[in-house]
């Protein structure tokens, strides 16, 4: 007895391994693009961490120059602490807000977003990220925070 090779599969079955490499092929085109979209995001993210934490330490250099160097105390002018950050915001074509707390502390919010390569395909066009960064004066004396 000898068996074809229709004999080693129903006729049912015909066509079946070409379904699955088709299917196997798109999830994995799925995956990949998912894993490009993502990581693009967490850039996206990390530039703006990185613009909001510039952008607060060009804020924070605005000091009331009078008072400082009278010893009186260390405190943020803050029009021009904020007009410092808003203005660093703009050159790195970035939108977000700034807050000064405290007259010491001045803060930066960065909102930004990744335009999606893969994602777009699910109706998902693109992903936001926010960061925020803050920037504390202090004055020192040896080292000691006074």
């Amino acid at each position: 007895m000898t068996h074809g090779i229709s004999g080693w599969a129903g006729d049912g079955e015909r066509g079946s391994i070409s379904a699955w490499l088709a299917l196997g092929s798109i999830v994995m085109i799925l995956c990949a693009g998912l894993a490009v979209d993502l990581g693009g995001r967490v850039h996206a993210l990390q530039r703006a961490q990185d613009v909001a934490a510039q952008a607060a330490r060009a804020g924070g250099q605005q000091v009331l120059a009078s008072k400082a160097i009278q010893g009186q105390a260390l405190t943020v002018d803050p029009g021009a602490a904020v007009a410092g950050a808003e203005q660093y915001l703009a050159a790195k074509d970035a939108t977000g807000s700034v807050t000064v707390t405290d007259s010491t502390t001045l803060t930066v919010s960065v909102t930004n977003a990744y335009p999606t390569v893969f994602l777009g395909i699910i109706g998902i066009d693109s992903l936001e990220v926010t960061s925020t960064a803050s920037a504390r004066l202090v004055r020192t004396l040896g080292g000691d925070e006074r």
